[in-house]
């Protein structure tokens, strides 16, 4: 089945990974962050951790709905055609206590070194709860690959704070 085929290279890519690119709101103005971040095997969520007083965090606060890029360019020529990059669409989301566990070993098994940073009580351990990928590959060969698509009504402007409880992340 071809959805298996593209959940693979998503999954490989990702795991080749350890960083990618974060976008939220300010003032209806997209916002980059560069983040480390880690994925669940069934690429349901992406998690990463941002300390609670950054401009991030308050952009989340006001908006849940993020997109995430990852790629894996090498800054060469030859990326225009053997780069491959996914954008992620989703919603950032507070982790509930039953699934904080299980969801920090996921990324400390990718990010050990972040250990002080994501255990720190200034830090807050967030997940995208993600609705599609899109896998952009040979320059301009876009597949996509929907999730949740409840996701993406759920990412209503001003309605996250607390409704995924980031407030108290």
């Amino acid at each position: 089945m071809h959805n298996d085929g593209l959940r693979e290279r998503i999954d490989h890519l990702f795991s080749a990974q350890l960083q990618g690119v974060l976008a939220t709101q300010q003032h209806a103005q997209p916002y980059t962050s560069l983040m480390a971040f880690a994925h669940t095997p069934d690429l349901r969520y992406l998690i990463f951790a941002t300390f609670r007083d950054t401009q991030k965090h308050a952009n989340l606060l006001l908006n849940s709905a993020v997109s995430f890029l990852i790629d894996n360019r090498s800054n060469d020529p030859a990326d225009y055609q053997h780069a491959v990059a996914i954008s992620v669409c989703g919603c950032a989301q507070a982790i509930p206590d039953d699934e904080r566990a299980g969801l920090l070993t996921i990324y400390l098994a990718k990010h050990m070194t972040l250990r002080d940073f994501v255990m720190s009580p200034e830090c807050a351990l967030l997940r995208i709860a993600v609705s599609c990928y899109r896998v952009v590959s040979a320059f301009q060969a876009v597949e996509l690959l929907t999730i949740d698509t409840r996701q993406a009504d759920n990412c209503e402007l001003g309605s996250n704070g607390g409704a995924w409880g980031l407030g108290d992340a």
